[in-house]
């Protein structure tokens, strides 16, 4: 199944055939490479991403669980990041870009920021094209709350 995903994820763009699940993954397997980025996977970190995952998602704890543990596995595959937000950038609209990014510094504050992670994100923040600015703000939003 992995492995499917990401010959997909690999392919052309005329061959890409991507459908929501793949989106989810890719997404949520953008807050699994972001947690993983400092080198350290804490459970906080597990525990904000199921959070969000379910949040988002509307999906029960357990599934969230489930969503989270498939994209553990799809990062671990993975080459490279591009390929996550590849599918992101082309599935979801700008604005909610925006809150992707959101998203990715709540996962990062859930143990603590280090300079690791903050250039992973200023990273994944360029890749889905989401201004400097924009990822700042959007920082501060997690912060907050």
């Amino acid at each position: 199944m992995f492995a499917d995903l990401l010959r997909r994820l690999n392919a052309t763009a005329d061959a890409r055939r991507l459908g929501p699940e793949d989106a989810r993954v890719a997404m949520a397997a953008l807050m699994v490479r972001v947690a993983r980025s400092d080198e350290r996977y804490s459970d906080p970190e597990r525990a904000r991403i199921d959070a969000l995952l379910a949040d988002h998602y509307r999906l029960p704890p357990e599934q969230a669980a489930s969503l989270r543990r498939e994209a553990e596995r799809a990062e671990s595959m993975a080459h490279d990041t591009v390929q996550f937000t590849r599918v992101v950038k082309e599935d979801v609209p700008y604005e909610e870009r925006v809150w992707v990014v959101e998203t990715l510094w709540r996962v990062a504050i859930a143990d603590g920021i280090d300079a690791d992670e903050r250039g992973f994100l200023r990273l994944v923040a360029n890749l889905l094209g989401v201004s400097d600015q924009e990822s700042a703000l959007a920082r501060q939003r997690a912060e907050r709350g």
